[in-house]
């Protein structure tokens, strides 16, 4: 089972509003699976545990700034806090693994995503989130450090 059905598996299992507003995950080929990317360079005993932490914290991203593949709502102010949730699945999830490069890299995804959305510069978080994936499961890697540091310092005109 892929990691986002897995994901859908699990909030209807969870219940409540967000358990109710998960549907049949959508996305087809668009859809990057940066979950399988992320997992296919970790230990063989959590690549699936990676593949459905990452799905999940990119699910919350989908619900704050666009639309999400797992959890379907008109609803602005359960949109806001399903994506909450799924953020902290994921990095709950990914605090118990210990793994706090993996944990440093995924909050500043979700950090920098929001300043390249408060700066209208939001079609750089897609390179930021591939970069991500690919880097979460890796060992610290100077390029990927310089590109986080040239989109935070976009704010001061510094950057790219």
């Amino acid at each position: 089972m892929a990691a986002i059905e897995q994901l859908a598996s699990l909030l209807r299992e969870q219940g409540g509003l967000l358990g109710a507003a998960t549907a049949e995950p959508v996305g087809g080929s668009d859809d990057p699976q940066l979950g399988a990317r992320a997992a296919a360079h970790a230990p063989p005993a959590t690549a699936s545990q990676y593949a459905l932490l990452v799905e999940a914290i990119r699910e919350g991203y989908l619900q704050h700034y666009g639309q999400g593949r797992v959890v379907q709502t008109d609803d602005d102010d359960l949109a806001l806090l399903a994506g909450d949730a799924l953020y902290a699945l994921g990095l709950d999830r990914l605090a118990e693994l210990g793994d706090l490069h993996a944990v440093a890299e995924l909050a500043d995804v979700i950090s920098l995503c929001a300043q390249l959305q408060a700066e209208k510069r939001q079609e750089r978080c897609e390179q930021l989130w591939e970069a991500a994936a690919f880097a979460l499961t890796r060992a610290p890697d100077p390029a990927h450090a310089a590109l986080k540091a040239s989109l935070r310092a976009g704010a001061s005109g510094q950057g790219a």
